[in-house]
Order: C-alpha cells, then structure tokens, then sequence
C-alpha cells in the first residue's frame, strides 16, 4: 500500500520495517497527564488488531483478557513525548500499518478531544514514516526511539552532549511511557504490545542493550573533552 508522506512516497509492504512518528498539531502537547499516555499505550495493543472494540468495555481489562483478533503490525519500539510519538513498526498483513494507525489515531483524538473539552484535529496532518531498509539504520533506532526522554532533562543533549551519565541512565530507569522497560527486563503489562520476535535479535540480553545505549551517551560525552 503506498502512503502518502509530506516529504516522501513510502511503499508499505508486508515484512518491512518503518518508523513512524507524528506530533500535535501547532506542535501542542498531544499527553498531558499520566492518563492520556496510558489511554495511548492501551491503544497501542487494542488498535493492533482485526476485530473492532469499544474501550468502555475493556477500559479495566488487562491486555492478555482483550480479544483483539489478528495483530495487524508487529510493534518493535515505541515511545511517547509531551507532543510527539514514535513507534518501530513491522508490516505484518497487506495494509496493516495504515489500518493501524486510522485506528489508533482517530480512537486517541476522540478520548483526548472529550476529556480536555476541544474540537478539531489533534495531530498534525499525516503520520510520518521512513523505510528502515538498512540493518544499521534499523539497529540505530532502537536506541534513537528509546533516548527521546533525555530532551526531558536536557534538550539539547544531542548537541551539547551529556554531562552526567548516571543521571542520564537514571531518567530512562525511571520513564515508564516507552517500550525501554521491558528492553530492560521490568515485567509489565505493557509488555503484550510489542512482537519482539518479529524484528532481528540485536539484543541477547539486557546488558547489550543498555551496552548500545550507553555508546550513543558516551560519544556525545567524549565529544566534549
């Protein structure tokens, strides 16, 4: 299926690997309490999936009770801002990334738009999305995806590099509104939202993940001696 992108044509196919990101519209704050991220999160899982649902009856359900039907997407990595989401998604059946993300979009702009009482659309135009169609692109998001939170602490890291790294590692510990957690071995519900099988096993362990991690901080961090 071909998805029309702002910058590009992206050719969605069965078995490739995309990032997909989009942000509020006027760059507003799409997450504003510690509910609207676990509503997103929610639907991450429920929206990946062939049967329609009606959240107010699985509003208290653990993911593991919902009935979702066929996953529509393999969800690898995700992480959601202030103003902003990425996911590292999979195609898993023809059309699936589209009818995932319909699904996702227009279910969180009808809770968020009811909740904080507005009208109108909440994200700006289109998602975005690139072909992962290279390895090493496709391993470096893992990392980029799961470093977001850092802008938190200190928005300019990427350019100023970071000074303190055991802060660093302590404020990705502690953000719990990303797939970072379960890539750290913290055993959540959350977990049941990605399909880790689906992607290349770059990780054995806890450790070579927080190994990849901690070289993208540290080049940033010899850069300034």
């Amino acid at each position: 299926m071909l998805f029309l992108n702002m910058e590009r044509y992206v050719n969605f196919a069965p078995g490739g690997y995309y990032h997909i990101y989009n942000r509020g519209v006027e760059k507003r704050d799409i997450f504003k309490e510690k509910s609207h991220y676990e509503r997103f999160m929610k639907l991450l899982y429920v929206a990946n999936g062939s049967k329609p649902y009606i959240f107010r009856e699985i509003e208290q359900l653990s993911p593991q009770k919902i009935e979702r039907g066929k996953p529509l997407v393999a969800i690898g990595a995700y992480v959601l801002m202030p103003n902003h989401f990425h996911i590292l998604i999979k195609e898993v059946v023809d059309g699936g990334i589209s009818t995932f993300m319909s699904k996702l979009g227009t279910g969180y702009s009808l809770y968020f738009n009811k909740k904080e009482h507005r009208v109108g659309p909440l994200f700006q135009s289109n998602f975005k999305a690139r072909h992962a169609r290279r390895d090493e692109y496709l391993k470096y998001l893992f990392a980029y995806i799961h470093l977001n939170p850092l802008k938190l602490m200190q928005p300019l890291w990427k350019e100023e590099g970071i000074a303190d790294s055991g802060k660093a590692k302590q404020h990705l510990d502690s953000y719990k509104y990303s797939s970072y957690p379960e890539f750290v071995g913290v055993k959540r519900d959350e977990a049941a939202i990605l399909d880790r099988a689906e992607f290349p096993g770059y990780f054995r362990g806890t450790l070579e993940f927080r190994d990849l991690l901690d070289e993208w901080i540290r080049i940033r961090e010899e850069e300034l001696v």
